[in-house]
């Protein structure tokens, strides 16, 4: 008598996360578990048609932000849009646990500054039922959501924790706190945390341009938490730093990580990025990566799958004027209201003329950099060529960019998204990024989604790796096997997730069924639902007919089913 299984998915093309070949197949799924792949002769209480389709593992991303948002919403939107089914936050040493009372609105404070979360919506979304992180995980443990999630001790609340103000005002930590510090990040990992993570980025401020508690911690600090890993013998670290005494020769800070990868024995990534104004500094940080793997020692680097950019304009967190004087008393109004104002030929010429101010330099640089600027459009193009950009365009027009970018965000319905890539795309292109996609020590990731509501949507990279690198890119594309496996085994492995990220019998059951001919993801455009009516910018895709999370259908043609097997992910997890 033929088998009876919870779910067959029926005729796809098999892209199993190895790498291999693609195949023709049948997948049957049994109590939350890959049970069959080949011809599959009973039937499914559910059955999928996938004739015609691709069947892949579901998406891992390794580096989000869904700390709060996992506290307040089942949906892990956008992320679970893009056939993502496991993600794991707490990343770049920002989060809201360990955490007492009283320290409540400083952790609030640095989530604003950094990761873009309007305190209103924490305020009126945080629960706050937890004061010790395996509280949190306990918080956690309790949700029912659409994809499953782990999280990281991130060191910016830990140092809160152990130290109060003393940790807010970055003053260095005692013997005693390192200590603490390094047994609370045993206690979390035992508590089912996947790793630690910190920050040693001056970018990262509050909204008051105060540096986060991590950024000038001593490495002794860091130290003895990676200590406390060793002893542990668990997690992973992950870590943010700008690299800023990069040479040709080396960097003093990547050694300071070659020495937390010894001390503990723990794998680590970084944020590596190619930045314009740091040229072959991505090159550099390469060849210490690949001395550091050839030297026995599990270094990664995190990419981006497509540029890193920032997304300005009027509904958006910020615009090129907005830290203008006069802007201030438009910023609060309805966008009807603020393009009547920003209309006015008197408001442009203030605005045009005004000096910005903003107490993070670093950031207003940046956005006042508007001839690196492109329109995003819609569809969007996150690779547009060099005579789209904003300066070329005013050149042209005989404007200045300052003016040429007024225009376009006043222009229509006011609605203007313009793109602003800050690395990964040098010079108008896609070479370096591509170079450190392909690279055998890097890891594609940083979709931080949960985090940077109103200026960031990069969660939806998963779908632009399968369309752009493998389809629609102009020259070399790469394998739709290589694409696969980027995106489900390689990241999955990576964090001790070895259970996941392949469709293979006895992996849980989390997988796509794509119309890969007809992938193709929208303009992202502000949205409020967020607690409290905050804004966040959402980003939908077309082509995944289905996605299965632990046997599940969670979604069908885009569509949320209701189905809701997301789960806390407590610990490293084997094949």
């Amino acid at each position: 008598m033929a088998a009876q299984y919870d779910v067959v998915v029926r005729n796809g093309t098999v892209l199993d996360g190895t790498g291999g070949d693609p195949r023709e197949a049948d997948v049957a799924i049994q109590d939350g578990r890959i049970a069959a792949v080949g011809r599959v002769a009973g039937s499914g209480r559910e059955e999928i048609d996938a004739k015609g389709l691709a069947v892949t593992p579901g998406f891992v991303d390794v580096h989000t932000h869904y700390d709060g948002q996992a506290t307040w919403d089942e949906r892990f939107s956008p992320s679970s849009g893009h056939g993502v089914t496991t993600v794991l936050m707490g990343n770049c040493g920002v989060g809201f646990a360990p955490c007492r009372p009283q320290d409540r609105q400083t952790l609030m404070k640095v989530m604003e500054g950094v990761e873009d979360i309007p305190e209103i919506v924490m305020q009126e979304g945080v629960p706050w039922n937890w004061q010790t992180f395996p509280e949190y995980l306990d918080a956690l443990a309790a949700r029912r959501c659409d994809i499953d999630f782990a999280a990281q001790v991130p060191h910016a609340p830990l140092r809160v924790f152990v130290m109060g103000q003393r940790g807010v005002d970055r003053e260095p930590a005692t013997a005693q706190d390192m200590a603490a510090m390094a047994a609370l990040v045993e206690e979390g990992l035992a508590a089912g945390a996947l790793g630690f993570s910190t920050s040693r980025s001056l970018f990262h401020r509050t909204p008051e341009g105060v540096l986060t508690p991590t950024i000038t911690a001593a490495e002794e600090e860091l130290t003895a938490i990676a200590r406390g890993m060793g002893r542990a013998a668990k997690g992973v670290i992950q870590l943010l730093d700008d690299f800023a005494d990069t040479t040709d020769e080396g960097s003093t800070e990547f050694a300071m990580l070659r020495r937390l990868v010894e001390t503990s024995g723990r794998p680590l990534s970084f944020t590596l990025l190619d930045i314009s104004i740091y040229p072959g500094r991505w090159k550099t940080l390469l060849r210490e990566v690949e001395r550091a793997n050839r030297d026995g020692l599990a270094i990664r680097g995190q990419v981006a799958g497509r540029p890193v950019a920032l997304l300005y304009g009027l509904e958006l967190s910020f615009n090129p004027f907005s830290t203008c004087p006069s802007y201030v008393g438009v910023a609060g109004l309805v966008l009807e209201q603020k393009l009547a104002k920003l209309r006015d030929p008197a408001m442009r010429a203030r605005l045009l003329a005004e000096k910005p101010t903003y107490r993070n330099p670093q950031m207003l640089a940046f956005m006042r950099s508007v001839g690196n600027m492109y329109v995003l459009g819609d569809p969007p193009n996150y690779t547009p060529p060099r005579e789209q950009r904003l300066d070329a365009r005013a050149e042209k027009a005989g404007v200045t960019p300052l003016e040429l970018a007024y225009d376009l965000l006043v222009s229509g319905d006011g609605r203007t998204i313009l793109f602003h890539p800050g690395a990964n795309y040098t010079d108008a292109s896609d070479a370096n990024m591509a170079s450190m996609l392909h690279h055998d020590h890097t890891v594609m990731a940083l979709g931080d989604g949960g985090a940077h509501y109103g200026m960031i949507c990069d969660a939806s990279y998963t779908t632009h790796a399968l369309t752009y690198w493998t389809r629609d890119r102009a020259g070399e594309r790469w394998s739709l096997p290589w694409a696969v496996k980027q995106l489900t085994d390689t990241p999955a492995r990576m964090i001790g997730l070895g259970d996941r990220g392949r469709l293979t019998p006895g992996y849980k059951a989390d997988l796509n069924v794509i119309d890969l001919d007809n992938l193709r993801v929208a303009a992202p455009h502000p949205v409020h639902n967020l607690p409290g009516g905050g804004r966040r910018l959402e980003q939908k895709a077309e082509g995944y007919r289905a996605t299965v999370v632990g046997g599940a259908i969670t979604y069908r043609d885009g569509e949320f089913t209701g189905a809701l097997p997301g789960r806390l992910v407590r610990g490293a997890r084997s094949a």
